[in-house]
């Protein structure tokens, strides 16, 4: 790819190729960071389900808790008024 790079030098100017480089390079580190990461929290849902807790229901709390409060509180109403509408509550 360098030599692509360098027999087209009116593409982009060396600063612009450093700097694509280091962007690169930089995303490159954080993938790997990210699926370490990724493989941290494989090893908790583990740990956890390995103590009796539902897994499942870890993600579903840990995705709530994303959410804004108001939020979360309008779908929770919303979703209660459905529910009532076709008698599953």
């Amino acid at each position: 790819m360098a030599d692509d790079a360098s027999s087209h030098p009116d593409i982009l100017n060396a600063t612009a190729q450093g700097q694509l480089k280091s962007i690169i390079e930089r995303i490159e580190r954080l993938e790997v960071e990210k699926g370490e990461i990724a493989e941290q929290i494989k090893e908790v849902k583990a740990e956890a389900k390995g103590n009796g807790f539902d897994v499942k229901i870890i993600n579903k709390v840990v995705r709530l808790r994303k959410q804004d409060r108001a939020k979360r509180q309008e779908e929770e109403a919303i979703l209660d008024l459905y529910m009532a509408a076709i008698g599953e509550i």
